[in-house]
């Protein structure tokens, strides 16, 4: 069973109705004892970083996030899900995360349209279970304005190119984060859901 974390960011039935269509059960909790008996945990989002740090706090979700992923359960972060991982944002001010992957959060460069909003390729850096049986050049759905900088390079699985470099997938052992919406990427994003899903014991 997948836990999703319900703390008000974002659409969840399109991710919920993926993982259905995969096999794999999942439910919307905010309950502790919920999300220390699931199997895996995925952390969605839309919206602001600090805003989404504030709603997690006030549902006393930060450090059981962080307990369960230090106990090597699998944790995808998704979109503002995924920058949640990360120590810091300077998204409106400088605000802490949850401090799972060494990194920092800022907003995309102007010389491109910001959001970044559409479809755009991965380029793939290294090899991970996550990305088994990717296309090459794969296209995903993107749409933000802040992304990861100043990760850890050995934790780069693919990027795409929107005004730079952008992280696009990253992982440390089992904590995975997708800058991008696996939900909304058709067949590739349903593989990496699949991968993500294969990660569970």
């Amino acid at each position: 069973m997948i836990a999703i974390i319900d703390y008000g960011a974002g659409n969840i039935k399109s991710l919920q109705f993926a993982l259905t269509k995969l096999g794999y059960e999942s439910y919307l909790t905010t309950d502790q004892g919920e999300i220390r008996n699931s199997n895996a945990i995925i952390l969605p989002g839309v919206g602001a970083f600090e805003d989404a740090m504030t709603a997690l706090h006030k549902a006393d979700l930060v450090e059981v996030i962080k307990d369960e992923a230090n106990n090597e359960k699998p944790l995808l972060g998704i979109c503002l899900g995924m920058q949640l991982l990360y120590e810091t944002s300077n998204e409106d001010g400088l605000s802490n995360g949850l401090g799972l992957l060494n990194g920092h959060i800022e907003r995309i460069n102007n010389c491109v349209k910001v959001p970044h909003m559409g479809w755009n390729t991965l380029s793939l850096h290294r090899d991970s279970t996550i990305t088994y049986q990717l296309p090459s050049e794969a296209y995903v759905y993107f749409v933000h304005s802040y992304f990861a900088t100043n990760i850890n390079e050995s934790e780069l699985i693919s990027s795409t190119n929107y005004g730079g470099l952008i992280p696009a997938i990253v992982r440390k052992n089992n904590i995975i984060g997708m800058q991008f919406h696996p939900e909304k990427s058709g067949s590739t994003g349903l593989q990496l859901l699949k991968n993500f899903g294969e990660m569970i014991s």
